[in-house]
Order: structure tokens, then C-alpha cells, then sequence
């Protein structure tokens, strides 16, 4: 395994595919390690508008900034309602390293149009132009669940499994689509609205989303390393069971305010995660269900074929009681709130942090690109990376959100 989270090569043989789902923001962050994908990305033919944007939307104030653009409040010309544009820099040929391939926006627009479902992000419109292509999206207003959950002063089990509830249902559809959404974290799980009884549950960020074909190999070096599956790292076929590993890591954190498998480093964590070793200390999990620990453990199973699907999580004892026995237990066990702020924070802080560091790499390499057009005027010149003398590993960690 190489330093700063990255790969030598692949490891481990393919695992069988898993098919077995059919039972039952707006900003770039730069945590997510690793780059690549081997094996099919079939998906229909995404349809786009090809005039402007702004003959059917106002465009207003920004809401945030990516490595690839910039994401909008629009209001429609036509209805007068509210969305989020996301405008998306697109390579405009082949080898070049300024945006996003348009294959990939591809896909994901695509996989977005085939879900609609009340927990997942909904695409609206989409348009499309030589150099950037346009999402319309669902405007998502009440921020990340973490960070609403992290403001409570007291939160029992009960009440985490509300949310909880809603996340399966999202993923449970998801999967009966054979689609993954391979990028499962706390960042990707956002409220629709904060200050409503009841609040709405929306799973956000398809860019590395795939649509799982029968028959058809999938595999894919992407993702966080604390929130990705065993698999993912020994680069063995992927399936809808990584995403349930990814729910077990968020559902152990929710609940101690601990990350299960994280590490000193990136390297570390990564290791933490192929042995699949992890405990539920007293320190943390004191005042946790066993019904919650059961259902962790039937999620965090190295081998894929093991874990709960999402249509199985949900009938579970844990979130679906078959007494009140089981009833009760729930209702008297809370989160360890004060871990949690800690670690939420501990998040908020890294998150801001990359975000700086990729700002200050971002000025370094145009005053690289400036000072080598300068020098070489005949050298076109368009890069958004650092110079290829850096190492491979830092290479390896910019995979960019494409529906944040």
C-alpha cells in the first residue's frame, strides 16, 4: 500500500457481483482519495437543452464554489419557483486536464434522471454548451444532517433512527434501480429544509454513481477512506454492499461520535479497513442498544455478500421494533452527544481545511501555468493540477464532486 492513501496496484481477486438490492452543499471537498474505474458505465443517453441557461432561469446570488464552477440560486422564468444551478466546466478535448470529462457529467446526469424518489436529490433540467453543461437542481436549503444533529443538546436512538430511516429508504430505492451510489458520508446526506417538524432526509452527489449491469464486472479506486468498503481498497468488484458498509460506518459515528476505522493517516485508516477490525469500547457505545450494535455489525461484514441490504436494514429489530420490549430499549439508549460535537467539528475543520489547501494550490499552479507561458509561448498551457514532478499520491487525490 502507498503513502498519502493511494494505491500501488490492484490487489485481491474480483469478488463475485452482489445484485441483491431488488429485496425490498453545493461545494467541492477534497477528502476523497483515489482515481480510476475499470469495468462498464452503462447508462441511457442523457438529454440536454443546447440554448443558454438563462433564456429559462434568473440567475442569483451563489450559494458555493467548486474546483469546476460555481453553483447558483436560479428561479424559473416560467413558474416563478426556486432551484440550485450547478455549472460544470467540461473538457473541451481529449488529454486535456482543465474541467470535467463530459462522460462522466454524462452519467451522472443520466443516473439522476432515472431516480425520483422523496430522499434523493432530484435533477430538474440540464443544458449544455462547448465548454460547460448546466444542472438544475432540486435547492436544498437545511445543510448537512451532521451539522443539525451536532446542535441538539440531547438525541436518543429513536430519534436518530427517524433519519436513519430516511437514508435506507433513499439507498433501498436506489438499489432497486441497480444503481450505487459508491460515495456515501455524512457530507452527502443533507436535510431539504432545517426550521420544518419532521425534516426531510436528501442524498446528494452522484458523481461516482454507477448503474450495475447483470453480468458486468465494476470496479472503482474512489472514495473517503474512513466511510469506503474492504473491496474498494483490495480493487475488487463492487456491488449495492459497499454502499451498506458506508451506512454502518455513518450509523457507528452517529451513535459514539467515533469513527470506527480511522486512522492517524490515510494509510493507516485504509488498513484499519481491509482488516475490518473495529470494537464498540464502553467509553462510547455505554448508553447504545445491542439491537444497535446487531445492526452495525450485520453492516460492517468484510465479506459483501454478508451484509444487510438496505431493504433487510429496514425491517431490522433495531429500526423496525417486533415488541415494545424492543420499543423501549431504543427510546431509553441516547447518543453520546458530546463525542459527536467533537467529532463533527473535527470534520468541519478538515473540510475547511482541504478547501484551503486546494484554493492554494489552485493560485500556485496559475502562476506556474502564467510563468510557463511566458517562457514557452508556443506550449498550451491547460493544466489544473500541479506540476507532474509532484508525487503520485497527491495526483491520486483529486477526484472532484460533480453533483455536490
Amino acid at each position: 500500500m502507498a503513502k498519502d492513501g493511494g494505491l500501488e496496484g490492484p490487489a485481491g481477486r474480483p469478488g463475485d457481483e452482489r445484485q441483491e438490492a431488488s429485496r425490498g452543499r453545493y461545494e467541492d471537498v477534497e477528502d476523497e482519495v483515489f482515481a480510476g474505474a475499470e469495468g462498464p458505465a452503462v447508462a441511457p443517453l442523457a438529454a440536454f437543452r443546447h440554448c443558454s441557461v438563462e433564456e429559462l432561469y434568473v440567475l442569483l446570488e451563489p450559494l458555493g464554489k467548486g474546483h469546476f464552477g460555481v453553483v447558483k440560486r436560479c428561479q424559473a422564468r416560467s413558474s416563478g419557483l426556486f432551484f440550485a444551478a450547478k455549472s460544470v466546466k467540461v473538457r473541451r478535448r481529449k488529454g486535456s486536464r482543465l474541467g470535467m470529462d463530459r462522460e462522466q457529467v454524462e452519467r451522472e446526469v443520466s443516473i439522476l434522471q432515472q431516480l425520483q424518489h422523496p430522499h434523493i436529490m432530484r435533477l430538474h433540467d440540464t443544458f449544455e454548451s462547448s465548454t460547460e453543461v448546466v444542472l438544475i437542481l432540486e435547492l436544498i436549503q437545511g445543510g448537512e444532517l451532521f451539522d443539525f444533529i451536532a446542535e441538539k443538546e440531547v438525541l436518543t436512538e429513536a430519534e436518530a433512527i427517524e433519519f436513519l430511516q430516511q437514508i435506507l429508504q433513499g439507498v433501498a430505492y436506489m438499489h432497486s434501480c441497480h444503481i450505487a451510489h459508491f460515495d456515501l458520508k455524512p457530507e452527502n446526506v443533507m436535510l431539504f429544509q432545517k426550521d420544518v417538524p419532521n425534516p426531510k432526509i436528501k442524498i446528494i452527489d452522484f458523481g461516482l454513481a454507477q448503474k450495475l449491469q447483470e453480468g458486468a464486472t465494476y470496479k472503482s479506486l474512489c472514495g473517503t477512506p474512513q466511510y469506503i468498503a474492504p473491496e474498494v481498497i483490495n480493487y475488487e468488484a463492487l456491488s449495492c454492499a459497499t454502499d451498506m458498509w458506508s451506512i454502518g460506518v455513518i450509523t457507528y459515528i452517529l451513535l459514539s461520535g467515533m469513527s470506527p476505522f480511522q486512522g492517524e493517516t490515510d494509510t493507516e485508516t485504509l488498513s484499519n479497513v481491509v482488516a475490518g477490525s473495529y470494537e464498540f469500547e464502553d467509553k462510547y457505545f455505554g448508553q447504545t442498544s445491542e439491537l444497535a450494535k446487531d445492526f452495525i455489525r450485520q453492516l460492517l461484514e468484510k465479506e459483501p455478500s454478508n451484509r444487510m441490504t438496505a431493504a433487510e436494514c429496514l425491517i431490522h429489530p433495531w429500526i423496525k421494533p417486533l415488541s415494545r420490549k424492543q420499543a423501549a430499549s431504543r427510546s431509553r439508549s441516547s447518543i453520546n452527544m458530546k463525542n459527536f460535537r467533537r467529532f463533527n467539528a473535527r470534520r468541519k475543520w478538515k473540510l475547511s481545511y482541504n478547501m484551503v489547501s486546494a484554493c492554494n494550490r489552485l493560485c500556485r499552479m496559475q502562476l506556474l501555468c502564467r510563468q510557463r507561458k511566458e517562457d514557452e509561448s508556443l506550449r498550451d498551457c491547460e493544466s489544473d493540477q500541479e506540476d507532474g514532478a509532484c508525487s503520485p499520491g497527491a495526483l491520486l487525490r483529486r477526484r472532484r464532486s460533480s453533483c455536490s
